[in-house]
C-alpha cells in the first residue's frame, strides 16, 4: 500500500487531557456577588446592590449559555495535538434511522467517529447501538432524555438524573461506560460538573459545528467545518439532520474534504484523573479504559485495513 506522509495509519494510544477548570473562581464570584449585593441591599441604596448582583448575574447567563464555556467546569474544544494532521468526528443526537448508513459512510472511507447518543433513543435501537460498537467508533453520553428547552436550568437531581440515566443506559448497551459527555447544545450550568465527576464523565465541546439541524444549505454547513479544518479540531455534526439522508450527504462530503487535504480522525481518551472510575464501577467490575488512535486512510480499502478499537 502507497503510504502517504500526511496520513497516519498507525494505531497509538492518545490520551487527551482537558483543559484548566475555572468552577471554583467562576462559583466564587456567583455566591460572593450575590451575598454582597444582599447585604448591600439593607445598607446602601438600591442601585448599589443591583449594581454588585449584575457581574454575578452576568456570570451565570454566559457560564451557562455560551456553548464553550468553562467557566463552571473544563470542556474540551480542541484537542492539544496542534501538529498532526487529525481531527475529532463527533455526531450528537443519535442514534436513528441515518445511523447505519452514517456507519457505512464512515467504513468506506475507513474512518472512525464518536456517536454522542441519547439514553432513550439507545433503549428504542439498541441493535444501532452494537453496531456502533462493532464498527470500532466511540460512543458518548448526550443525556437520557435530551430536553433542549431547559437543560440549562434544570436543577441538581433532575441533571444528575439525565446524565447518570444515559450512563446507565449506554454502559449496559456498550459492555462499557462512556468515557465523554457532551452537553445538550453545549449548554451547562453549575451543577453539570459534579455529576460528570460522579460517574467518570469528561465533557467535550466541538472547535466547530455544522448548524445542520438549523440551516438547509448543505453549502453554508459544510463551509462552518471545513474552514475549522486544523490539527486538533473537533468537529460536530448530527446523527439526524432533518431529512432523511441529509446527515450522510453531509459526512460524504467532509470526508472526502478531509482526505483532500491529508486529514485522518482519532478517538481520543480522558488522561488519567480527568476521567476516573468510581468507587460502584470498581465494585461492579468496571474499569477506566486506555484508548487508541483510530485513524482515516484515504488509501484503505476498508477499516479492516486500518485496525481499530475504542476500549
Amino acid at each position: 500500500m502507497q503510504h502517504d506522509d500526511n496520513i497516519d495509519s498507525d494505531v497509538a494510544a492518545v490520551s487527551v487531557a482537558l483543559p484548566r477548570s475555572w468552577r471554583g473562581v467562576g462559583l466564587t464570584i456567583v455566591i460572593a456577588g450575590h451575598i454582597l449585593a444582599l447585604v448591600a441591599a439593607f445598607i446602601a441604596p438600591w442601585w448599589l446592590a443591583l449594581a454588585i448582583l449584575m457581574p454575578a448575574g452576568f456570570c451565570v447567563v454566559w457560564g451557562t449559555l455560551y456553548p464553550n464555556s468553562g467557566l463552571f467546569g473544563p470542556a474540551l474544544r480542541r484537542l492539544p495535538d496542534r501538529v498532526s494532521r487529525r481531527v475529532w468526528l463527533t455526531f450528537d443526537d443519535g442514534p436513528s434511522d441515518d445511523t447505519p448508513a452514517l456507519l457505512e459512510a464512515l467504513a468506506r472511507h475507513s474512518a472512525k467517529a464518536t456517536f454522542f447518543l441519547v439514553g432513550e433513543r439507545a433503549r428504542r435501537q439498541p441493535h444501532f447501538v452494537s453496531a456502533i460498537v462493532e464498527g470500532g467508533h466511540d460512543v458518548g453520553n448526550h443525556t437520557d432524555t435530551h430536553p433542549s428547552a431547559w437543560f440549562w436550568g434544570l436543577a441538581p437531581s433532575a441533571m444528575a438524573g439525565e446524565i447518570a440515566r444515559a450512563q446507565t443506559t449506554l454502559t449496559r448497551l456498550c459492555g462499557r461506560p462512556p468515557r465523554w459527555f457532551r452537553a445538550v447544545a453545549g449548554q451547562a450550568n453549575p451543577f453539570v460538573a459534579p455529576v460528570l465527576r460522579r460517574l467518570g464523565l469528561s465533557r467535550a465541546s466541538w472547535t466547530a459545528r455544522g448548524f445542520d439541524t438549523v440551516d438547509a444549505d448543505d453549502a453554508r454547513v459544510l463551509r462552518r467545518l471545513t474552514r475549522a479544518i486544523a490539527p486538533g479540531a473537533i468537529l460536530m455534526l448530527h446523527d439526524d439532520a432533518g431529512n432523511p439522508g441529509r446527515s450522510v450527504r453531509l459526512l460524504n462530503a467532509l470526508l472526502d474534504e478531509l482526505r483532500a487535504r491529508g486529514y485522518s480522525t482519532v478517538l481520543p481518551v480522558p488522561a488519567i484523573g480527568d476521567a476516573v472510575a468510581t468507587t460502584s464501577q470498581l465494585l461492579n467490575g468496571v474499569f477506566p479504559h486506555s484508548g487508541e488512535d483510530a485513524t482515516f486512510n484515504p488509501n484503505a480499502a476498508s477499516s479492516d485495513s486500518s485496525p481499530s478499537r475504542v476500549g
